[in-house]
């Protein structure tokens, strides 16, 4: 927390010099009247974020340095390539409302996998229940169909008051988990799913660092370590770093269309002797940056290494319903893991992700996923649940949501011939626009990229010449996010430096 001599009130601006931005900052009722007139301004360099309070004529009264209060790991997150990028968007695009002109008329930006902000329609069927739930007025006339209208009461007859305003309980609306563990079970082939070890989340990410914060303690020694894959989503490598975990990094083998093998497993393993103590394996599976899509066997084999080296597993399976391949299908791990059968079904520890941002709805502002949690031991879950407890619950419309996703229209149901109309012209549509950039990546000279069996990303490598790498170290950048520089300035076009996700030594990609 800040340590101030005096509070401020609302309205004092601090003044950024190095940023050259002014905003309110501070808040509070009491200043001394000698003071009133005093502007706060940020230590001009930019390696501090301490704060100094100065006077009118520039006499410094005292110092509010919060930097030794921030925590060790917080200091330690790296800061994204991509916001270098971000912010030179935004600079480009005020460029072009004031009618600068340049070689294009807006900036297509497909760096993040946000669905509706790249276009995609929302569903008919989910934007209505979601209206009818939010304004249950318009269920009185016969403007919906029935099974929307069905749908909504339903879902408000669960909700406490009948009313989406309410709080939930902790793990979720008891009766969308009920229908999360029956959506699980239908997906794995009957496989049992118990309600009481599902918890519904603000989005999969949310879940996943509160399942690494019962995992990492940040007081251990030697430090607690996560095997991670290479390329990685940032964002979860970031989680770990303020965590104060240790991120093992695993390199999944590019050449053969990003596989996961369990050599490089070991190996990552090894690496880890005298640094850390490896306690979990994180997959990501569809893959993010890379398409690839794990095979049945690929996932036996990653679970009798956990099972041999106990390790908790963590299964980011966000992207199950994107795969492109007619000859490639998803298998959960805790399938894979129940039909492997005893000793290993009733002892490997299992933690598994899915979210409605991802799935064909791509609702990602709704913020509604879930975490099934498998073999934990009861003394665990009781900690888990009071971790849980501390966000009350998960926001009532990404619940809703998440309940449309588990089960949506069904044949004979009113809105089921809109929906599947909706739904197979996404998938039309995105197994189009991989065939297209299998097409024409590969075709384009210094670009190499394996093919995208399923998720929502291609991740192709980038060839650079001598003469470009050394361009790029002189701009004091890494080599992808310079090229990314250059392709906004020229063409308009946003995308990803391969450096923020992980990348063997000496290569460089886009997402």
């Amino acid at each position: 927390m800040l340590k101030m001599a005096y509070s401020v009130r609302a309205n004092i601006p601090l003044r950024c010099k190095w940023a050259g931005t002014t905003r309110c900052f501070l808040t509070s009722e009491r200043l001394p009247t000698a003071l009133q007139r005093t502007n706060f301004q940020r230590s001009s360099c930019s390696d501090c974020i301490g704060l100094r309070l100065v006077s009118n004529k520039g006499r410094k009264i005292t110092d509010m340095s919060v930097l030794q209060e921030i925590s060790s790991n917080v200091r330690n997150m790296k800061q994204l390539e991509n916001s270098v990028l971000a912010r030179r968007t935004t600079q480009i695009k005020e460029e072009l409302r004031q009618g600068v002109r340049k070689s294009y008329k807006e900036v297509i930006d497909v760096s993040w996998g946000d669905p509706h902000k790249a276009g995609v329609k929302p569903l008919s069927f989910v934007r209505q229940v979601l209206a009818a739930c939010l304004y249950p007025q318009l269920m009185d006339g016969d403007k919906l169909m029935v099974d929307v209208r069905q749908r909504a009461q339903r879902l408000l007859r669960a909700c406490t008051g009948g009313s989406v305003g309410s709080y939930s309980a902790t793990a979720g609306i008891p009766e969308i988990v009920q229908r999360v563990s029956e959506f699980i079970m239908r997906r794995d082939g009957g496989v049992p799913s118990h309600p009481e070890n599902i918890y519904i989340c603000p989005g999969s990410q949310w879940a996943l660092t509160n399942i690494l914060t019962v995992l990492v303690n940040p007081e251990a020694s030697p430090r607690i370590g996560v095997l991670t894959p290479v390329p990685c989503h940032s964002t979860t490598v970031l989680s770990l770093t303020a965590l104060g975990a240790v991120v093992v990094p695993y390199y999944l083998r590019e050449e053969s269309g990003w596989a996961l093998e369990v050599e490089e497993l070991q190996r990552a393993l090894d690496s880890a002797k005298g640094v850390c103590n490896p306690l979990a394996l994180y997959v990501i599976n569809p893959g993010n940056p890379a398409g690839y899509v794990q095979s049945r066997k690929s996932v036996q084999e990653v679970i009798r290494f956990a099972a041999e080296k106990r390790l908790f597993l963590l299964a980011d399976e966000v992207y199950q319903e994107c795969v492109y391949r007619e000859k490639t299908e998803f298998v959960s791990y805790k399938r894979a893991l129940a039909e492997m059968g005893l000793p290993l079904s009733d002892r490997v520890e299992l933690a598994s992700f899915h979210t409605a941002s991802k799935s064909l709805m791509g609702e990602c502002g709704l913020r509604g996923g879930y975490v099934e949690l498998v073999n934990l031991d009861p003394a665990v879950m009781k900690h888990v649940n009071s971790l849980f407890s501390t966000n009350a619950c998960a926001p009532v419309l990404g619940q809703i949501a998440l309940d449309v996703m588990m089960n949506p229209p069904q044949p004979g149901d009113p809105s089921y011939h809109l929906y599947m109309k909706e739904t197979q012209h996404i998938r039309t549509s995105v197994a189009e626009n991989v065939k297209r950039v299998d097409e024409v990546i590969n075709s384009l000279p210094g670009f190499s990229c394996q093919l995208v069996e399923g998720g929502a990303f291609a991740f192709p490598r980038l060839f650079l010449p001598p003469k470009a790498t050394k361009r790029a170290e002189e701009a004091g950048m890494q080599p992808d996010t310079f090229y990314c520089l250059r392709l906004l300035e020229e063409a308009g076009v946003l995308l990803s430096p391969g450096t923020d996700y992980g990348q063997k030594e000496g290569t460089y990609h886009i997402r």
